[in-house]
């Protein structure tokens, strides 16, 4: 349980980061050059209309008073109303939450399996053709944009080949919204073509987000390898006659996995800042796509709603990574 501690501890700073990041996110809302009563009370509002709508919300009152009145009522769950849904902020946020945390989670799966066994094995094999090509790859990888890489993959897969949709979630299937996330509940159903629908429109999203975090994780994770590889302790083992594959992928991945799970958890919270673009290529009924559109209609509430959503789970990530670190590492206790 060593790892408990370090979970209250990081919890307890939890909540005055996230007082923080609300702070930030309300003080910048009211500086940009948009009336939020004008926009409330909608495009066609007369002087009085919009005067009335200044005096329901609080916006004649001072403007930390009315942090004051906003902090109240996120405390109480209500974000506001979305001018482009009319519904409840908070509402819409749940509603396409499990969307982005099903595509994010699937593109964190390709990018551990992809990136961690090949940055051990060009660790391993240091300047061979193999690490060579990978760090080609690599660089490459993370110098495209993920838009430009969602475009790619449609055209190739979606418009040359046709093996996969171009769009969308699902192609219709509905087997029931027991968890939101249409996978999973698909498995609950026992549907197995909503399970391959799901599967099938999952794929070009969780691609375009896991590759360049794949390339990422297998640098990191190759200069990790490097790291121990030739230390005294790896020396030893392998003089004491234990095999060096059982040596390279029970203790030295071990060892390098402490700081990979950490880049990991980094990497979830660019992924979360990715599915914007990604979400609206591929029109995926997530957060990401829900924020642009709110950006688009000028959406003064679903707007700071989405941010604090998101700081809130890039903050938990990061709990989340120093506890996975110390069950990993017991040495990374601090």
């Amino acid at each position: 349980m060593r790892w408990l501690p370090v979970a209250i501890n990081r919890l307890v700073w939890l909540a005055p980061t996230l007082l923080a990041l609300l702070a930030f996110v309300f003080f910048l809302s009211r500086v940009i050059p948009i009336d939020p009563a004008t926009l409330l009370a909608g495009e066609n509002a007369t002087a009085s209309q919009i005067e009335m709508v200044r005096d329901r919300y609080g916006l004649n009152e001072p403007i930390l008073l009315q942090f004051l009145i906003y902090l109240s009522d996120v405390a109480k769950g209500d974000l506001g109303t979305s001018l482009y849904t009319h519904g409840p902020v908070a509402g819409d946020l749940a509603a396409r939450l499990p969307a982005t945390v099903e595509l994010t989670i699937t593109a964190m799966l390709i990018a551990a399996v992809l990136g961690i066994p090949l940055g051990v094995i060009c660790g391993v094999h240091r300047n061979s053709w193999l690490d060579h090509a990978a760090r080609v790859a690599t660089v490459a990888s993370i110098a495209l944009t993920h838009f430009w890489i969602a475009i790619q993959l449609q055209l190739l897969f979606s418009m040359k080949l046709d093996w996969l949709p171009l769009s969308g979630r699902t192609d219709g299937y509905n087997p029931g919204a027991l968890t939101g996330f249409v996978v999973i509940d698909a498995l609950i159903a026992g549907d197995s073509q909503a399970f391959a629908s799901a599967l099938r429109h999952l794929a070009l999203p969780a691609l375009t987000l896991g590759l360049p975090a794949a390339a990422t994780v297998q640098r990191f994770t190759r200069n990790s390898v490097l790291n121990f590889i030739e230390s005294p302790s790896v020396a030893y083992q392998i003089a004491m006659g234990i095999p060096r594959r059982i040596v390279v992928w029970k203790y030295v991945l071990r060892v390098s996995l402490a700081a990979t799970v950490t880049l990991i958890g980094l990497t979830a919270g660019v992924m979360l800042a990715g599915t914007v673009a990604v979400e609206t290529v591929f029109d995926w009924p997530g957060l990401g796509n829900y924020a642009v559109r709110s950006i688009i209609y000028s959406d003064y509430n679903a707007v700071m709603g989405f941010t604090l959503l998101a700081g809130g789970l890039f903050a938990l990530l990061n709990v989340l990574v120093d506890i996975l670190q110390v069950v990993i590492d017991p040495r990374e206790v601090q």
